[in-house]
């Protein structure tokens, strides 16, 4: 799947994921390919990015997530 994490300032991270693991409001969830759609709310906390070869660790400030198309895009408040 494709996953871009963008702030209001900068693109931070676009690229391939197998899969990606999200700070909801309301718990942690994780996303893998062929996801079905969905919205939701993020608080602060980490974003793990799995790329097959590695793992990436990004810490966001909040924001939400859109998932559509094996498409993946997080629109975090800021990344610390």
């Amino acid at each position: 799947m494709h996953l871009e994490i963008i702030t209001p300032d900068k693109k931070v991270f676009a690229g391939e994921a197998n899969a990606v693991t999200l700070p909801g409001t309301e718990g942690q969830f994780q996303i893998l390919n062929r996801h079905a759609p969905l919205v939701s709310t993020l608080g602060k906390g980490d974003v793990v990015v799995d790329t097959g070869a590695a793992k990436q660790n990004f810490v966001i400030d909040g924001g939400v997530v859109e998932v559509l198309n094996n498409k993946v895009l997080v629109l975090a408040e800021a990344v610390l």
